[in-house]
């Protein structure tokens, strides 16, 4: 197929680089031009393998998210400026991406990988680039490559390491080799609730780039069968080796993911059956209703913005139990819903009945300002 692949004169001008390397040359660029990768996120690991597949010349590629584009994602998201905040993020990406090479098409997907449409949008690709950040998600985009037989180049990232391999390859081992069962609920923190040094998915987006180039054009090894590990803090790496497992189950369905991963199984024992929402507390404030907030976030992140309450932060939750109210309603919040979840979890041990998590946390919160601003 990619014999019939030809370039304009502006198009081997903009591959020469490739083009002279006696084991990639003309007939590797006519493969990534004749390829389809489908990237899955365009968060710390999406931006730059988004844009290093983009400058190699991959001839179409699919971009799937329904995140919007957030301030602090501007510390590890360098696809993205400024003026895109606000923006959804496959939008922003598309116009970024045009812009650094009018060559290839690009195709948008505004919308959550499910397991109602994940085959549907999977199977019109050669190559997924899993960037996520999530186990349910993790394991959707394993399973649809492993029904639809396609390579899935794998990434995942978290304070300071990193790791990377290819999955589903050439009869390879899959994600579920690797991981059979996926961690206990809160176990493993994301990105948002655990950080990640802003370098980080750079050095591992830019590896996954270089694995789906590998794997379109068929030059040298990929890490297919081995688990590269990576250390930033003491520059040390390490490889694993990968092995199918014998009894690893045989994949025909997709199935509830969040279910299979634990997700909100104990919602309800977590929340004491309730949660509460912006716009409810924002009228229990503006009523003068007697209740005790409080903020389980870092101080750090209290004094960048907060809701007035009392800051406890999560870890020291337990030790301030004689400081929460029993008497009245307590309005637990964080940055998102996670860790007010889990202190909630954490004090429902001591009794207490009282108890409503600010569904969205604090995002909500602003989110709500700034559609009330919007109106003026």
């Amino acid at each position: 197929m990619s014999d019939s692949i030809s370039f304009s004169k502006a198009e081997l001008e903009r591959y020469s680089r490739h083009l002279i390397i006696p084991d990639f040359n003309i007939e590797g660029q006519r493969k990534l031009k004749a390829a389809k990768v489908l990237v899955v996120g365009t968060g710390g690991l999406g931006a730059p393998l988004l844009q290093y597949l983009t400058a190699a010349g991959v001839g179409t590629i699919g971009i799937v998210d329904f995140d919007i584009v957030d301030d602090s994602n501007l510390q590890r998201q360098v696809l993205f400026s400024i003026q895109d905040v606000g923006r959804p993020k496959v939008e922003a990406a598309k116009e970024r991406l045009a812009s650094l090479n009018p060559h290839i098409n690009i195709v948008t997907y505004n919308t959550q990988l499910t397991s109602e449409n994940a085959l549907d949008i999977i199977k019109d690709f050669d190559v997924v680039a899993d960037g996520t950040d999530n186990f349910p998600t993790r394991y959707l985009v394993n399973d649809a490559c492993v029904i639809l037989g396609k390579p899935n180049v794998y990434a995942s990232i978290f304070r300071f390491e990193g790791q990377a391999t290819v999955f589903n390859y050439q009869d390879g081992p899959n994600y579920r080799d690797l991981f059979p069962t996926p961690p206990p609920p809160g176990l493993v923190p994301s990105c948002a609730e655990g950080g990640v040094i802003g370098v980080l998915p750079g050095i591992l987006g830019s590896l996954q780039a270089n694995e789906v180039i590998k794997v379109i054009t068929g030059i040298g090894e990929t890490l297919s069968g081995r688990l590269f590990l990576y250390d930033a803090l003491t520059f040390e790496t390490r490889t694993l080796k990968v092995h199918k497992n014998p009894d690893t189950p045989t994949i025909t369905q997709l199935i509830d993911y969040e279910q299979f991963c634990g997700i909100g199984l104990d919602k309800k024992s977590a929340f004491d059956g309730d949660e509460i929402t912006v716009e409810e507390l924002n009228q229990m404030m503006i009523r003068g209703d007697k209740f005790h907030l409080i903020d389980v976030r870092e101080p750090y992140e209290y004094d960048i913005s907060n809701l007035g309450g009392q800051l406890i932060p999560l870890a020291e939750i337990e030790e301030h139990v004689n400081q929460i109210e029993s008497d009245q309603p307590v309005v637990i919040h964080c940055r998102s819903g996670k860790r007010s979840g889990d202190a909630i979890k954490k004090l429902e041990k001591y009794g207490f009945q009282n108890l409503r998590n600010l569904k969205g946390g604090i995002l909500a919160w602003a989110d709500k300002i700034d559609t009330e601003m919007a109106k003026y």
